[in-house]
C-alpha cells in the first residue's frame, strides 16, 4: 500500500512539474535574402512555427513548395538558442535566435538567409 501511494505521489509531482513549464508559440513568415552564390532567395517564401516549453525550443519550418523540416534546441538564461537543422541529402542550415516573453528573432542561415522578428501567437 505504501509503495502504491509513493508511486502515485511521484506521478503527481512529475505531472505538476511539467504542467508548470511555460508554453509559448511564435511565428515568422517572409522571404529569403541572398548569400554569396545565390540569386533567387528573395523569391523563396518560408514559414517558421516555433513552440517553446520551458527551455525547450522546437520548430517546424517550410519553404514554399518544399518538404517541411524541423529543429530542436535549448535556450539559455538570456533566451538565446543555436542549432543545426538537417535538410536532407547531407545538407543542413544553421539556426540561431532569441526568445523573450513577448517576441524574439530567428535566423536560418545556409543556402539563403531566412528570418527576422518573431510574433508571439499564444
Amino acid at each position: 500500500m505504501k509503495r502504491a501511494f509513493a508511486v502515485a505521489t511521484l506521478a503527481t509531482l512529475v505531472f505538476a512539474g511539467s504542467a508548470n513549464a511555460q508554453t509559448a508559440s511564435y511565428i515568422w513568415t517572409g522571404y529569403g535574402v541572398n548569400v554569396p552564390g545565390s540569386s533567387k532567395c528573395p523569391t523563396y517564401q518560408m514559414k517558421i512555427n516555433i513552440k517553446v516549453v520551458g527551455d525547450s525550443v522546437t520548430a517546424q519550418f517550410q519553404q514554399e513548395g518544399r518538404p517541411q523540416r524541423h529543429f530542436e534546441a535549448t535556450k539559455d538564461a538570456q533566451g538565446m538558442f543555436r542549432t543545426v537543422a538537417a535538410l536532407g541529402q547531407g545538407n543542413a542550415i544553421q539556426v540561431s535566435g532569441k526568445i523573450s516573453d513577448v517576441d524574439g528573432n530567428i535566423l536560418l542561415d545556409g543556402y539563403c538567409k531566412f528570418g527576422g522578428g518573431l510574433v508571439k501567437t499564444k
